[in-house]
């Protein structure tokens, strides 16, 4: 049950695939103890190459966070599920929207959307070069 000053649950995306569940822990936490801000980016980064890794069939290098919003804490235990869904394929670039949801250790199967963020990545050579992405 929800209390007067925390969030309501929400529905998971449909139109999003889960790409990444981690479980944060006490060394991942700020000077308030909640989780620092830096883990969830780390966190949404990974999951937010799932995507494109499939599309550029090889390596990739993060060039863009385009959007980061840290909607509420994440707390020691919450199982953090991140989804991403992607928004735009480029010559040699691909931008993703990303969505992580939390699930209070206690409140299981009840979701709070935490952040959401839009990243772009972009296929790199061997040679750190942009390259263009395969045609499907």
């Amino acid at each position: 049950m929800s209390s007067p000053n925390s969030p309501l649950p929400v529905s998971l995306p449909t139109d999003a695939e889960l790409v990444l569940k981690v479980i944060p822990m006490p060394a991942d936490t700020n000077g308030n103890g909640d989780i620092f801000g830096g883990w969830v980016m780390a966190q949404v980064d990974l999951a937010g190459s799932v995507l494109p890794a499939r599309i550029a069939d090889g390596r990739l290098a993060t060039v863009a966070v385009n959007e980061f919003i840290f909607k509420q804490p994440v707390r020691v235990g919450d199982i953090l599920s991140l989804y991403a869904r992607v928004t735009r394929v480029g010559r040699t670039s691909i931008t993703v929207k990303v969505e992580a949801y939390t699930e209070r250790f206690r409140t299981q199967g009840q979701y709070i959307k935490v952040t959401e963020a839009s990243l772009t990545y972009v296929a790199i050579d061997d040679n750190g070069q942009p390259r263009e992405i395969p045609k499907r």
